[in-house]
């Protein structure tokens, strides 16, 4: 797992880089301003952002999170001192896996990413970069839609009047388009979450 850790006082930022190694397989970056985020996020493209929301600079940190959330996928949990309602609910839009209330301390920092360590790592897009909404021909738009429906290949097939092996044939091209590995739910997961996308 990667972790981008956003915060702009190096102890605090050291600190909790020291525990998430401590307790967590992961790589860690740190960056201290909007300027290193920019710098850092295309070449590590993080399965998880720890954010500070004041980085004592113009935007914020839920800014830089809506900014980045346009280009990556990832999760993202606050750890900050804001617990104002109004702050919070602004961070909701960003949809946070969790939100930590400073200070930090080894315990709060293990509990909130434990408590979403499953579902970072079951969600198939966290730590790549969005892609464009794809291009599906009209059958293989079909096809996407019936594997919303929970259908297996051969009730597409049947459905589709086609034979199975040329829906599992329809099914291995889309999931080449889509940078998936070929295997059993890749497809149904990825329409799970980007059910938007689809038509």
């Amino acid at each position: 797992m990667r972790i981008l850790i956003i915060e702009d006082e190096i102890i605090i930022a050291r600190f909790i880089e020291q525990q998430l190694k401590a307790n967590f397989n992961c790589e860690v970056t740190i960056a201290l301003n909007h300027r290193e985020v920019k710098r850092a996020i295309p070449s590590f493209i993080p399965h998880l952002i720890l954010c500070d929301i004041n980085l004592h600079e113009e935007n914020d940190g839920i800014n830089l999170i809506q900014e980045l959330q346009k280009e990556y996928a990832f999760g993202v949990i606050y750890i900050t001192s804001y617990q104002s309602k109004s702050i919070i609910e602004r961070a909701l839009t960003t949809r946070p896996l969790n939100y930590i209330i400073k200070p930090v301390d080894e315990s709060n920092i293990f509990a909130g990413i434990k408590l979403v360590e499953s579902a970072i790592s079951s969600h198939t897009t966290f730590g790549m970069r969005k892609l464009m909404k794809p291009t599906f021909n009209h059958i293989e738009s079909k096809i996407i839609y019936l594997i919303l429906q929970k259908k297996n290949t051969k009730e597409i097939a049947t459905l589709l009047f086609l034979s199975p092996y040329t829906i599992k044939n329809y099914r291995h091209r889309i999931c080449r388009k889509l940078s998936l590995k070929d295997e059993n739910n890749a497809l149904l997961k990825w329409a799970l979450q980007n059910e938007d996308l689809i038509d």
